[in-house]
């Protein structure tokens, strides 16, 4: 079933050491905790620098959304500034991250998946006027991170979408996204189970 998740019907959860707040936009199973979901969908607000919470066995992918750049110390190996030019970096979420924020907040988009259960991939797609969204995998979620309004349409169904609004869609192959100007990101979940069959094929 396609679903329209409004950004305004959603309530952010301080985080505990005051750092920051997230909100929660979709998770499986519904009713899961951060000890065992099999993925999580959420936006985040950076206030202070500080470390990341822990997600031993989770892979992490995290986008600038909003706001000043912000450096990330990945496992004392590396360090990414995200910004405009690079808003995206992948981590294991067992690897200890902190950020440094430029003292202005800032607003990300993470993905999380459980290995063992599945895996996401993330696609950031900037786009005037019209773009074709095909569906690759068994759930699509649509995220809106830039842009007053966006629609989207298939054959079937249409929904009109503002800034922060998600769209999971699970039926249409094919659908249309129309906008003045828009950034969206299109994250597919992949369970582990077709990525085996896909290696049997």
């Amino acid at each position: 079933m396609t679903t329209l998740i409004q950004y305004a019907s959603l309530h952010p959860t301080p985080w505990k050491n005051g750092g920051g707040c997230t909100t929660e936009i979709l998770a499986s199973p519904p009713g899961a905790t951060l000890d065992d979901f099999d993925f999580r969908i959420s936006l985040a607000t950076i206030a202070q620098s500080g470390p990341f919470s822990l997600f031993p066995g989770v892979d992490r992918t995290l986008s600038l959304v909003d706001g000043g750049s912000v450096v990330l110390d990945v496992g004392n190996e590396r360090k990414v500034a995200l910004s405009d030019r690079e808003p995206v970096v992948a981590f294991p979420g067992e690897m200890p991250v902190s950020a440094t924020v430029d003292g202005t907040p800032t607003v990300d988009f993470n993905v999380m998946t459980r290995r063992g259960r599945c895996s996401h991939q993330v696609e950031r797609r900037v786009f005037r006027d019209y773009s074709e969204l095909e569906r690759r995998s068994a759930l699509t979620v649509l995220f809106l991170a830039e842009g007053d309004a966006l629609t989207v349409h298939s054959e079937r169904e249409r929904m009109s979408m503002v800034l922060y609004d998600a769209v999971v869609l699970d039926r249409e192959h094919t659908w249309m996204l129309e906008a003045p100007r828009a950034t969206v990101y299109i994250v597919d979940i992949i369970p582990d189970h077709d990525k085996d069959e896909d290696m049997a094929e």
